[in-house]
């Protein structure tokens, strides 16, 4: 490892974790140490470019309020028997890689066993981005003419049982007007 590596310091590190090597308890430790943290599905999926499954993994977010030196996350890998850390450029994307959600053509993990520790909220991170949330959008509208949808409760109710993971967050926090007002427009479009 270089100086200059070892010397870095920041307020987010990524592990990996392996099953075989880790301590059982492995959670417990991180825990114990105070820290908020997030833990992904166990990645036993993936496939190296040769097709060639890859070793069973965890990626393991740790987050602080304070700068930490890559000294202090390396005794921290150390006690997990983990690789070297590495310093997170963006939590945001490394969050939203432990399911692959940006990565179509990887395996898809599911979202709702992405683990939050230590007070993390990863909620903030998994939500759709700008392009996301048209492509939802443009879903909904297309559901909507399909299925004859006449209320926004059937939309929501569908969403909530069937497109949790996609629609559902769009529709009720950020397009539910838009979409009410849309499918009002196409049932006074019927009267006519």
């Amino acid at each position: 490892m270089a100086k200059s590596q070892k010397e870095t310091r920041s307020r987010s590190w990524v592990f990996v974790v392996y099953p075989e090597s880790a301590p059982k308890d492995w959670r417990t430790i991180l825990d114990k140490q105070g820290m908020t943290w997030v833990e992904s599905p166990l990645h036993n999926k993936d496939v190296n470019p040769d097709g060639e499954v890859k070793k069973e993994h965890w990626h393991i977010l740790l987050m602080f309020q304070t700068l930490k030196s890559y000294g202090q996350m390396q005794e921290i890998a150390h006690e997990l028997k983990s690789p070297n850390p590495q310093k997170c450029m963006n939590i945001r994307g490394m969050v939203r890689y432990f399911a692959h959600l940006d990565n179509p053509e990887k395996y898809q993990y599911p979202v709702n066993e992405i683990k939050a520790h230590g007070g993390a909220d990863i909620a903030k991170y998994l939500t759709a981005n700008g392009v996301e949330k048209l492509r939802a959008i443009s879903e909904m509208q297309e559901w909507i003419k399909e299925n004859n949808c006449t209320e926004l409760t059937q939309l929501a109710d569908y969403a909530l049982k069937e497109r949790f993971d996609d629609w559902y967050e769009v529709l009720a926090t950020q397009s539910t007007v838009f979409l009410n007002a849309y499918i009002r427009s196409l049932r006074h479009q019927k009267r006519r």
